[in-house]
């Protein structure tokens, strides 16, 4: 879906590296090689959004450590932001984006019913 023209995907130096630190000690030298990790993560950089943070809203959600995505989320207008642990973005509506998991996102772009 990486490329799909429905919606963007936007990064951040500090997402693209909790990415890259997650993957890396979950599917590291099992299912993916760490060549194969850094494959597709600069895959992804090279087509997403990438959008600096000059800012920061900090402190603001309820675990601190997710406050560098909604920062990503404000920063590119989002809409929507795309997560299975909607509870920890409480109160991204105030900045106008709409939380959502993937099943829902899905269903919204007309993937999934």
């Amino acid at each position: 879906m990486v490329g799909d023209e429905r919606w963007s995907l936007n990064l951040s130096v500090p997402l693209v590296l909790e990415y890259e630190q997650t993957i890396k000690r979950v599917c590291g030298g099992r299912a993916l090689s760490d060549d194969d990790i850094d494959r597709v993560l600069e895959f992804l950089c090279t087509t997403a959004n990438l959008r600096p943070i000059f800012f920061l809203w900090r402190p603001f959600l309820p675990d601190p450590k997710d406050d560098f995505v909604l920062e990503l989320a404000v920063e590119s207008r989002a809409d929507f932001l795309v997560t299975f642990n909607a509870k920890d973005f409480v109160g991204a509506e105030r900045f106008g984006i709409r939380t959502v998991t993937p099943q829902e996102f899905l269903a919204i772009i007309g993937e999934a019913s």
